[in-house]
């Protein structure tokens, strides 16, 4: 069964569950988590996890051993003129 996220709290549209990349500022560097469970809203992009999700992903946040060896994207960093 899925889960109901209920509405967004911005628009009110009905949040809908989708797997999602997330991406945090960790002491200077850019960590990407993929594949989190979330709601997120068709209307103004709004997104909100459960709470046992936000606590596993605290986990692996708190613990830089933990991504560490994970691969390593390249993006590009643009300065705006």
């Amino acid at each position: 069964m899925k889960y109901n996220y209920g509405e967004c709290e911005i628009c009110n549209a009905k949040l809908i569950a989708k797997r999602i990349k997330q991406d945090f500022w960790i002491r200077g560097k850019l960590v990407v988590i993929d594949n989190v469970p979330a709601g997120v809203c068709p209307r103004c992009g709004a997104k909100v996890v459960r709470a046992e999700v936000g606590k596993r992903l605290a986990e692996v946040l708190e613990s830089p051993r933990k991504w560490s060896k994970a691969p390593v994207i390249h993006v590009p960093v643009v300065e705006l003129p």
